[in-house]
């Protein structure tokens, strides 16, 4: 164990086929296979990261530290080119830890902390997204020169988390605020948005572009040159059905690009689900099995509060795929649920498992690489998962 990361070199299985994982060795190691944990292929997200390289050429990623920020990921992205997308300053010295270059680090938080902002800047953190007057004059007095870019407010109806509602401002005050930059000695830089997270229509990514256009003809009647563009996040995992693929998302935002009146030196974008959901599976024990009211109760040793929030938050309408020890070919629909007192700690209803599933079976839940770590606690006294990587 380090750093409460388990390395796995090769465990030699298809994921989510929990018969090879349990057949599988690890160097001998029982505890390795301690329940709850988070089985992260590192190869996922390196194929991912490929991806949406070929789906935006010419954009650098800036992974969203928030979504996933396990140690080994971050070593992973560094070793592609990556950089960091961060929105405190326990973030910024997690990254730079592992290598990460402060200067190249995006602080897209638009509402922070007064000592983290004068903490980044004196880590050498240049960059900082804004959307309101208040934050603008903070920047001013804390990191005084600093490169910042504005947060537009955009159409995020077609996301399962918008975000427009709390982050965000519009076209008038974002021109208004870039041009206020020059008497308070920053440097205006660019313009970013967020489509909201798990976007379903690339339509989206496209409208809000058009609306920085629409901010750079403006300012450009004032003689100021835009030269980053951040699209923000949002590339969704296929938790639904109707996911559009990165392919289709990147064609729609490349085409926006180019209507552009002129296109940034700078083109960057956060991902974050995208290129660690479907890498991590985490892994479970049932603790306990009962009926009630004709519905079969699965009790995990995993549970909203401690690695499954996104299940709680979205009702179980996300289709996590899930598999189980468990082999009987008969199937009942089961209730899957938490092992806190909590009667909220409810993850999944109607998941067809095994009849014969009991006490002790192991459940994997794929796609769960994203916000799970970042939202655990140890609410009640329950442990939140270890990561296990494989491919590190």
């Amino acid at each position: 164990m380090q750093d409460s990361l388990q390395f796995v070199e090769d465990l030699g299985t298809d994921r989510l086929d929990y018969s090879s994982l349990i057949s599988s060795s690890l160097s001998g190691d029982e505890s390795a296979l301690a329940t709850p944990f988070l089985l992260l292929d590192c190869d996922v997200v390196r194929s991912r990261y490929i991806a949406l390289e070929r789906a935006l050429p010419g954009f650098r990623s800036h992974f969203a530290v928030k979504c996933n920020p396990s140690p080994g990921l971050i070593s992973t992205l560094l070793e592609r080119g990556g950089s960091f997308e961060i929105a405190s300053l326990s973030e910024l010295h997690l990254v730079t830890a592992h290598g990460a270059r402060a200067e190249e680090i995006l602080y897209s938080n638009t509402m922070k902390p007064p000592a983290h902002v004068a903490g980044a800047y004196a880590a050498g953190v240049r960059r900082f997204a804004f959307d309101s007057e208040s934050e603008l004059r903070k920047l001013a007095h804390h990191a005084p020169g600093a490169e910042v870019y504005v947060r537009l407010a955009v159409d995020d109806r077609h996301s399962l988390f918008p975000l427009s509602r709390k982050f965000g401002t519009s076209l008038d005050e974002a021109e208004r605020l870039l041009l206020m930059t020059y008497e308070l000695g920053l440097t205006p830089l660019g313009v970013t948005f967020h489509v909201g997270s798990q976007c379903l229509d690339p339509k989206a990514w496209a409208l809000a572009i058009g609306q920085a256009g629409t901010l750079q003809r403006r300012l450009l009647r004032h003689g100021v040159h835009l030269p980053l563009l951040d699209i923000g996040g949002g590339f969704p995992a296929p938790y639904v059905n109707g996911c559009p693929s990165i392919e289709s998302i990147g064609a729609a935002i490349m085409s926006a690009v180019d209507a552009l009146p002129y296109r940034p030196e700078i083109l960057v974008s956060e991902p974050g689900r995208f290129l660690v959901a479907e890498a991590g599976d985490l892994v479970a024990t049932v603790i306990g099995v009962t009926d009630r009211a004709n519905q079969r109760w699965v009790f995990l040793d995993v549970g909203g509060y401690n690695g499954l929030m996104e299940a709680v938050q979205t009702g179980g309408r996300w289709a996590f795929p899930i598999s189980t020890s468990a082999n009987s070919s008969q199937l009942i629909d089961c209730t899957l649920t938490g092992p806190s007192c909590d009667s909220s700690d409810t993850m999944f209803q109607g998941v067809s498992l095994p009849e014969d599933i009991a006490e002790g079976d192991r459940v994997v839940i794929g796609c769960a690489g994203a916000y799970s770590l970042t939202y655990a606690s140890t609410f009640n006294g329950f442990p939140t998962p270890t990561t296990v990587l494989r491919n590190a």
